[in-house]
């Protein structure tokens, strides 16, 4: 399957290979980092080299922090793990981000989270990710060519006059997967948090992404001590996705929504019990719904109506996994100084 994202990833690294003199090892690290993190350990670069963790790390990493391309920052008790933040512009703009935001300050939880997403893409190298959002979205309109309209997409607008209006695609700055062989695309989330709420936000985003794709994987990444979570948000993925709202309460729900919106009692969702076999969503899904129709309006409340997503799910077309993350970062969280 042809993706200009492949061309545009060759591209990257021969603009950091001839612009700075980097090895075609180094620069495809780079570009990989640069794209989805910003900010590495030298394990990273040993694990994704091949290598083990000594003299050419060692070079790599002192030649990034000597040239000013990366800044270093000490980090967990004892201040011995240094994390190195990929800072310099014009390496950003080589490969056509220079206002790309991993290049900027960051908190150190969002450091960890950044690291924890760059060990999911390093540890799946079969298929190609897209960090970008100029990546997905033109992957996604070349893919689907017109099958989805632009509104359709996983996006934010910000701005109530149209005028003035700024439209952020694929928000969640997460990596997608795409597997050349079989075109199952991989949508990577990280359980950050103990509740799934904003995982329901992230599936109901991409929603309509996803009814239109072949086969797709949603693969979310718990951290080590969040692992007992495994099973809460596969739950989600079901009770999310895998429950359409009976089409004859489509109206009761909107009347609903908008009631609470204006502060009124929200109104009775359905004046008969469902029919024999129905499931209707839990107060969890409508609440991820009534939050998701806050941003996009009505048309999300007939989206989840169709059983398009639950067919997947039940016919291996969509699948969710759970991936407990390889490496511990809770050690990291005690910030020890900078270097």
């Amino acid at each position: 399957m042809y993706s200009p994202a492949r061309d545009r990833a060759q591209g990257r690294i021969n603009a950091l290979k001839m612009g700075f003199r980097f090895t075609d090892r180094q620069a495809r690290f780079l570009s990989v980092v640069l794209q989805h993190s910003g900010v590495f350990m030298g394990r990273h670069y040993a694990a994704f080299a091949g290598i083990t963790h000594g003299q050419k790390v060692h070079d790599f990493v002192e030649r990034l922090l000597a040239a000013g391309f990366a800044t270093a920052c000490r980090m967990g008790r004892t201040g011995r793990t240094r994390v190195f933040h990929v800072q310099y512009k014009p390496l950003y703009a080589a490969i056509g981000e220079p206002e790309n935001r991993n290049r900027k300050p960051i908190a150190i939880g969002r450091a960890i989270e950044r690291m924890m997403l760059l060990d999911a893409v390093l540890a799946d190298r079969d298929v190609l990710w897209l960090g970008t959002e100029r990546d997905k979205y033109a992957h996604f309109v070349m893919l689907l060519r017109g099958a989805l309209q632009n509104d359709e997409l996983p996006r934010l607008v910000f701005g109530k006059d149209a005028r003035d209006q700024t439209v952020r695609y694929f928000p969640d700055k997460l990596p997608i997967g795409v597997d050349p062989e079989t075109e199952r695309h991989v949508f990577l989330f990280l359980a950050a948090a103990g509740s799934p709420m904003d995982f329901r936000q992230f599936l109901l985003r991409h929603a309509e992404l996803l009814r239109a794709l072949r086969s797709w994987t949603i693969r979310v990444l718990l951290p080590r001590e969040r692992a007992n979570l495994a099973d809460t948000y596969e739950a989600a993925v079901y009770d999310q996705l895998a429950r359409p709202l009976p089409l004859s309460y489509r109206d009761d729900l909107l009347a609903s929504f908008q009631g609470r919106r204006d502060g009124r009692p929200p109104g009775r969702i359905g004046m008969d019990p469902p029919a024999p076999g129905v499931r209707m969503p839990s107060a969890p899904a409508l609440t991820a719904l009534y939050r998701r129709w806050l941003e996009a309006g009505n048309t999300v409340v007939t989206q989840v109506t169709s059983s398009t997503l639950s067919d997947a799910l039940q016919g291996g077309r969509g699948a969710v996994e759970c991936v407990v993350l390889s490496h511990a970062y809770a050690h990291l969280s005690s910030l020890a100084g900078t270097s």
